[in-house]
């Protein structure tokens, strides 16, 4: 797949992703599945991913201030 920052190539990686959900609340992701440019460093998260994640976040505790979540397919 190409980089839609700047068209480069890009490969499958595990990385920890953090996700701010508003301005209070961060979540980070540990083991997750992205794509990675190898000339930008831009990181792209395939769709059903990213659905899974939403899903994800549909859990967390709502009055933690940073919560760090193991992703799972």
């Amino acid at each position: 797949m190409k980089c839609h920052t700047c068209g480069g190539q890009t490969q499958a990686i595990i990385s920890d992703m953090p996700f701010k959900l508003d301005t209070h609340r961060i979540v980070i992701f540990k083991n997750l599945p992205v794509l990675q440019c190898s000339q930008c460093g831009e990181h792209l998260i395939e769709d059903a991913v990213m659905v899974r994640v939403e899903e994800m976040l549909n859990g967390v505790d709502a009055s933690a201030e940073l919560e760090i979540v193991r992703y799972a397919a």
